[in-house]
């Protein structure tokens, strides 16, 4: 199958469900379990021989860090619910102690083959000279750089902890990890229980002697073991055990509270102190000591997982070693679009020239930020107002904001408090706006503001003019390297009203009116797609083409999936390009038998949102509607969240994102996982000597059509044909 062949290729047979009712529950797949799927797939990678050997063992380490978050925030949630005796079903029927069983069933399988892969991989490591040591594998030479690197780098941090009537039971914080001890006095045999707590603040793997070329590891806990009688003079080790601990991570805030930054401050405090949703100990735990740590803890014993290996092996990241180049991805440097460069580096002029659509991490992002650093050394902008969800610690857009506001500019930034596990980051941010001069606003109490939104106002000649960009993406340099996401700059007149008329809303709720080219939710963003989906609908009865395209990290909105299979009914031919959670079920005979669903996990994260509609022409057709957006197709982004919906207008943008962008997602044969009825992914085969088609090496390969500047677009392959 070539690239292109997949557009062609009609949609294979549906399968006959007769026993599942296309108005009950069983319509859908239940959502954590599509996302345990999607783990799996992501854990997949790290078995992958197309792979490199350390960007396996970086996606086993994803792997490993997705699923400790998906129990701190997920799996929490239906703890507490359950708990509470709440039997309330989710979409798909499930009540929450029913999912419960399902999702620990599976967890417990990933991660035993999380340890199974981590084994396979390590052979593979030993034989490129990359070695995890055991304690009974040292040389006198290696005990004789341990000893002092223990002495001068692990034991001043360590904290020997005694268990009894004077000491009890210590605080464990969330992903904490801790060595329970049986100890026993050599001279009279007294016991002595004890918890060790592995700090977090020292490399798990400590390096050894190793020639050169080569690596040798040694566990940070099998260094603490080898010198335990530094810590407990007098005593011996008669047993032990390696726990690590997960805590419930969601915030609870008061809804009337005075001070929104105080109080998320107190609630971040509050999360470091959540209950124990997950217990891992290494295998055969002395019966004593587990029943102390399991009581203390407050865990049944369907939350304790005994796992034969490396505990916390989210730290194997540690090992994805820069030396060894060979073992990782060929280098890519992100481009800088032509017409940028044709301006010599001048956004502005740029922008003015004609909309710009930026394909993230293929060019670089590096070209939001010189946005927001010209506007801030710019004499001629007056204004800039910005969204802030997720940042870096030094944040390059945090530091232009500054400037601008030092500078005397107008600068409102809205800096959403509620982005999970990053609002102690934006609480830091907001206290630094706040002092260089900045209006500092948070949105909404009850709604996240997800916008990705920036406005600049400049005065040209005798007017102002509203230069905007709209991203599928966070304001964060490190991730929009790896994430791929959408920029897209204007200054459109009609999208920097739409622009001032959200801004408005934020920081004075007022509501916007007469959006141009906009939707937004929780208000207009939903209604506007089921609205479009209906228009295909529409065509597809009137005999027209009707044809709808989908890119989203998850889809899991009832509303939008009943949509979808009504169109599917209708006819109209539906195509989603889904990375994670998806409770729609593809293919089924009377239900969604023109639906394909894919997922594509590979070198980069999939992440921007895109919806094409094809208007009774079908796609690609440049009379298409085409809209991208900050919002998956979720209950939380559509209901309950500040999310943009922008519908491009621009032919070369429109191109871009349909015969470029969307063509290639589709196209795609190399990395790419194929949905079937029962909701599980199959990963595509490529018969041997078959051309698979990557669309990710697509994308580091060509530049994006609306970027080129005076060397024009003709030679920037489309994979498909925009039709009259």
């Amino acid at each position: 199958m070539t690239q292109t062949d997949f557009l062609k290729a009609p949609i294979p047979p549906a399968t006959d469900m007769p026993d599942l009712d296309p108005t009950g529950p069983g319509r859908f797949f239940n959502r954590e379990l599509s996302w345990l799927g999607f783990n799996w797939r992501v854990l997949e990678e790290a078995g992958n021989p197309r792979v490199p050997l350390l960007e396996r063992l970086r996606f086993l380490s994803i792997s490993a860090t997705n699923l400790d978050e998906f129990y701190t925030v997920r799996v929490a949630g239906l703890r507490e619910l359950a708990h509470e005796g709440n039997t309330t079903p989710a979409a798909d029927g499930l009540s929450p102690a029913e999912q419960l069983v399902l999702i620990n069933e599976d967890a417990r399988k990933l991660m035993a083959k999380q340890q199974e892969m981590l084994g396979t991989l390590r052979q593979e490591m030993e034989a490129e000279g990359i070695t995890i040591v055991s304690r009974d594998k040292l040389t006198a030479e290696d005990r004789k750089v341990l000893k002092t690197a223990f002495i001068e780098q692990v034991f001043p941090v360590l904290s020997p902890l005694a268990i009894d009537p004077a000491h009890p039971f210590p605080f464990i914080a969330n992903m904490g990890y801790c060595l329970a001890l049986q100890l026993e006095r050599t001279k009279d045999k007294r016991p002595l229980q004890a918890l060790l707590p592995i700090p977090a603040q020292i490399d798990r793997f400590m390096p050894l002697p190793a020639p050169d070329g080569q690596f040798r590891f040694l566990l940070l806990e099998d260094v603490v073991l080898l010198h335990i009688e530094r810590l407990f003079p007098g005593y011996t080790v008669k047993d032990q055990f390696g726990f690590r601990v997960l805590r419930d991570s969601d915030l609870e805030v008061e809804d009337e509270a005075e001070d929104l930054v105080r109080e998320f401050e107190v609630a971040l405090k509050r999360r470091r102190r959540g209950e124990v949703v997950r217990l891992t100990t290494s295998t055969n735990p002395a019966k004593a000591l587990r029943a102390i740590v399991m009581r203390e803890l407050d865990v049944d014993e369907n939350e304790v997982i005994e796992l034969d290996g490396i505990i916390g092996i989210a730290d194997l990241k540690e090992l994805v070693l820069d030396e060894r180049h060979d073992l990782l991805w060929p280098s890519f440097t992100p481009r800088v679009p032509e017409r940028v460069q044709d301006h010599d580096g001048h956004m502005f002029n740029a922008i003015a020239q004609k909309d710009m659509l930026l394909h993230h991490p293929y060019e670089t992002f590096d070209m939001v930020v010189r946005f927001l650093n010209q506007a801030a050394a710019d004499p001629n902008v007056v204004a800039i107002k910005q969204t802030l969800y997720r940042t870096s610690r030094q944040s390059p857009i945090v530091e232009a904001l500054c400037a601008a506001a030092e500078d005397g500019k107008s600068v409102t930034a809205l800096v959403e408090l509620k982005a999970r596990f990053d609002e102690a980051a934006n609480i830091r941010q907001s206290r630094r706006l706040e002092r260089a001069g900045a209006h500092v606003v948070y949105g909404f109490l009850d709604w996240k503001t997800h916008a990705k939104i920036s406005q600049v106002v400049r005065r040209e000649g005798n007017k102002l003019v509203t230069y905007t960009h709209w991203g599928t993406g966070n304001y964060h340099p490190i991730t929009a390297k790896i994430y791929t996401d959408l920029s897209f700059f204007t200054c459109d007149a009609a999208l920097g009203r739409d622009a001032a008329k959200i801004f408005n809303y934020l920081s004075g709720y007022a509501m916007p009116e007469d959006l141009e080219n906009l939707h937004i939710s929780p208000h207009s963003l939903k209604s506007g797609m089921i609205e479009m989906i209906d228009g295909e609908i529409a065509h597809a009865k009137a005999g027209k083409p009707a044809q709808i395209w989908i890119k989203m990290n998850s889809l899991i909105e009832p509303d939008m999936i009943d949509a979808l299979y009504r169109a599917s009914q209708a006819g109209v031919k539906i195509d989603c390009v889904i990375r994670g959670i998806c409770g729609l079920r593809p293919g089924i005979k009377g239900l969604s038998e023109n639906i394909r669903v894919k997922s594509i996990i590979g070198r980069f994260l999939e992440h921007s949102r895109i919806a094409c509609f094809g208007n009774g022409y079908g796609l690609p057709h440049k009379k298409a509607r085409v809209f991208m957006s900050s919002a998956d197709w979720m209950g939380r982004n559509l209901n309950r969240r500040i999310e943009t919906g922008v519908e491009i207008s621009n032919p070369t943008v429109k191109a871009q994102i349909v015969s470029q962008i969307m063509a290639a997602n589709l196209a795609d044969t190399a990395q790419s996982w194929t949905m079937g009825p029962d909701g599980q992914f199959a990963r595509d085969v490529v018969p041997e000597g078959t051309f698979a088609f990557s669309c990710h090496r697509f994308f580091m390969e060509y530049p994006s059509l609306s970027g080129r500047g005076s060397a024009g677009a003709s030679d920037v392959p489309k994979l498909t044909h925009t039709d009259d």
